[in-house]
């Protein structure tokens, strides 16, 4: 095992959380909120003099390091980094104990939005804006992780090379720091886009620069108790709306659009996305009369994003948990099981029967009318993440049910633990307290919300390296 060159990368981690640290710090002194000074300037220090001791081991080590090294790398990342995220939240004046500030952190860097928080609008600024920077930096984390650890193809269950990846190299060597380069710049341009597009539409400029930073990371975390506090008009919803259809689709048909280049044949996948919303969105229109609500519940839920303006129980709660479940696109900061899988099985399937009732027949085997086709490996692999899906929320479930939660909302929290959105009344949890829930259960919601960015899957891999070495 390469732990020298493990070290070398996970200090390239630190360093971001510095940069952040360091940025409150200024906005602390700026706007004299002196008390939670102290707590950003324990992280930059401590992330930095981490940062420097895993650079100094790992410097003159081999910096090639293989694929199960680089998903040890990613869960060293979540714990690390959430640490450090969790230190403001542990030192701040609202007493919160260990367990809930890596809980809030942990839900902050995979975007779940989980809060032990009640009342979001009488935290300090920085507090909340630290919340918001937890979700923006996990975001720009995972794409990191989706384009230069999961397209490898020694194991690619990602399945990343299906979708338009950019120039379909993108782990050589002569092009990787171009690559990050673009995706640090590319997600910087969007989050400003958005707090822009948001403070033009007449939100106010702190909750326009937090909202950006959840949007683009398809995160959870919002300045206010409730989302209605912000989002009144019809401009602001259109705005938001936008930002969602943004953050569900393929990450590099964004770069291709600024680039200029627009392949409309590699991007079938961003197409279809598009057509299921609308489908989802007609389907609730036949029986309901809610505006942009609704279009705005149906993006949410599609990007894992959970933010909703429907405020009371309502009978569809099961029908964006299953939007949920779909999850926008591979190449996104969403979750789930992902559209891209489920269309590989559906055609299988389909495939399948063709082959039965006309067994000479000519099959197409293309993936949205591409010119890539569906191997039998990635059939496997889609029906491997679907099982590993069900078993996590099964598992999840049972353990929920040991906290008196009923059998209902622990169903509905797991799904959204695994899928990595946050509680909504649209899903019909419209209040949850996870402060006061039993450690073991604020445990295996940390547990699962990290596999449920990385995958089930992620981990087998990794025990069966460890335990059943060839």
């Amino acid at each position: 095992m390469n732990y020298r060159g493990i070290s070398y990368y996970l200090s390239l981690f630190c360093f971001p959380i510095s940069i952040l640290a360091f940025i409150n710090i200024l906005y602390s002194s700026y706007f004299d909120y002196f008390l939670s000074i102290n707590s950003y300037v324990i992280t930059l220090l401590t992330s930095l003099t981490l940062g420097f001791f895993l650079f100094f081991i790992g410097k003159t080590s081999i910096k090639k390091i293989n694929f199960f090294e680089q998903l040890i790398l990613i869960f060293f990342v979540y714990v690390i980094i959430s640490l450090f995220i969790a230190i403001p939240f542990y030192l701040s004046n609202y007493q919160v104990t260990f367990i809930n500030s890596l809980f809030e952190s942990i839900s902050g860097i995979t975007g779940t939005g989980f809060s032990i928080f009640d009342n979001i609008k009488y935290l300090d600024p920085t507090l909340i804006l630290w919340r918001s920077s937890s979700q923006w930096i996990g975001g720009l984390y995972f794409l990191f992780f989706l384009v230069l650890i999961f397209s490898n193809k020694q194991f690619g269950y990602k399945m990343n090379d299906l979708t338009f990846s950019g120039d379909g190299n993108i782990n050589s060597e002569s092009n990787i720091k171009q690559l990050l380069l673009k995706i640090i710049i590319l997600y910087s341009v969007i989050s400003f886009i958005i707090f822009l597009l948001l403070n033009l539409s007449d939100v106010r400029m702190f909750n326009s620069l937090n909202l950006s930073m959840s949007l683009v990371s398809t995160g959870g975390f919002i300045p206010t108790d409730t989302l209605d506090n912000i989002i009144k008009s019809n401009p602001q919803k259109i705005v938001f709306i936008f930002s969602l259809v943004i953050s569900i689709m393929n990450f590099f048909l964004i770069l291709n659009i600024f680039e200029k280049k627009i392949l409309i044949r590699e991007h079938q996948e961003d197409l279809y996305l598009v057509c299921l919303s609308i489908i989802f969105t007609l389907l609730i229109f036949l029986n309901h009369d809610s505006g942009l609500n609704i279009i705005l519940g149906v993006l949410s839920s599609l990007g894992n994003s959970g933010l909703s303006l429907i405020t009371s129980d309502n009978n569809l709660s099961f029908y964006f948990l299953l939007i949920t479940i779909i999850g926008g696109s591979i190449l996104s900061n969403t979750s789930g099981i992902k559209f891209a899988r489920i269309y590989i099985l559906f055609k299988a399937a389909s495939l399948e029967v063709v082959k039965l009732v006309s067994p000479n027949s000519v099959t197409n085997k293309n993936i949205f009318y591409s010119e890539k086709k569906i191997t039998d490996e990635n059939i496997k692999i889609s029906f491997l993440v679907f099982i590993s899906f069900f078993i996590s929320l099964f598992v999840l479930s049972g353990i929920l049910i040991l906290d008196d939660i009923d059998f209902e909302k622990s169903f509905k929290l797991s799904i959204l633990t695994i899928t990595n959105t946050t509680t909504s009344a649209m899903f019909g949890i419209k209040e949850m307290n996870f402060g006061n829930l039993l450690t073991t259960s604020k445990l295996s919601l940390i547990i699962f919300m990290i596999i449920g960015k990385i995958e089930l899957i992620s981990v087998f891999l990794i025990i069966k390296k460890i335990f059943f070495k060839d």
